[in-house]
């Protein structure tokens, strides 16, 4: 079976909500797949954009390496970023100063020596879309002079209840994905999680049983930069990441929705 592993990580600067696992859009009827592919210079590539709110580069990077698999690609660029900052009220202090802008992508290959993405657990809860998400802008609100004088363009967050199903499904989602492995935590090289709140990582490691020394944490230099999260730690950490080294990503965003995947790290950093 040919597995997609990591091969190379680029950082994403200057561009707004870039790509596959994107937040947010730059334009609403044009997506961030095709800027990408047209700025790059591609040919003959085709792309997307998938909305999962803060887990969306690891629903991206599922979807993209199940593709592989498949044998329908050889190969897929999965981006992770977004703007944050232009969809939250300055004056609102239980947003401004969580998020960031940033982003990362990763390039996917197949390989046949058992290493690369070898897991994935999704999950999705509707239920919980009123706690977090922006009330204005789509089709159900349409922008009008009433929904900017509201400042209904901004991030909406009920900060105790995100943080409820946050500290408790993403420790889960990481913990299963170890069980289902037959990981232990020594077995385990590094977590990569979503920063979103240090509580909520320091919960995920608690409840994986590693010690901090195996987490990778900047959400201090960053914030929460949503998907740009994730391939923001493997690019600081990617000289510190060994061939065979075994890798959790774990994360949590709106929707609700939430995931893991379980990667045997591919290769030696030069």
């Amino acid at each position: 079976m040919q597995y997609p592993f990591l091969r190379e990580l680029y950082i994403i600067s200057q561009e707004k909500h870039s790509g596959l696992g994107t937040g947010f859009a730059t334009y609403l009827a044009s997506d961030e797949g095709q800027r990408i592919i047209q700025r790059s210079g591609l040919k003959h590539a085709w792309g997307y954009d998938l909305q999962a709110a803060c887990s969306g580069f690891l629903y991206a990077l599922t979807t993209a390496s199940r593709m592989i698999e498949s044998g329908s690609i050889r190969r897929a660029i999965v981006v992770g970023a977004d703007k944050m900052s232009s969809i939250i009220d300055y004056t609102d202090r239980s947003t401004c100063v969580i998020f960031g802008d940033g982003g990362g992508a990763v390039l996917l290959e197949p390989n046949t020596q058992g290493l690369g993405i070898l897991d994935c657990i999704m999950y999705s809860d509707g239920a919980g879309r009123v706690h977090l998400h922006q009330k204005a802008g789509g089709s159900a609100m349409p922008a009008t002079k009433e929904t900017v004088e509201k400042k209904l363009h901004y991030v909406y967050q009920e900060g105790q209840a995100v943080y409820k199903f946050a500290v408790s499904r993403m420790a889960d989602v990481g913990y299963e994905i170890m069980t289902k492995n037959g990981l232990s935590p020594d077995d385990i090289a590094w977590l990569v999680p979503h920063q979103a709140n240090k509580r909520i990582i320091d919960a995920t490691s608690q409840k994986m049983g590693l010690p901090d020394n195996k987490v990778m944490v900047n959400i201090q230099k960053y914030g929460n930069t949503t998907n740009g999260t994730i391939p923001l730690c493997l690019w600081e950490w990617e000289r510190k990441l060994h061939k065979g080294e075994n890798l959790i990503l774990a994360a949590f965003g709106g929707g609700f929705t939430w995931g893991a995947v379980y990667i045997k790290w591919a290769y030696d950093s030069k």
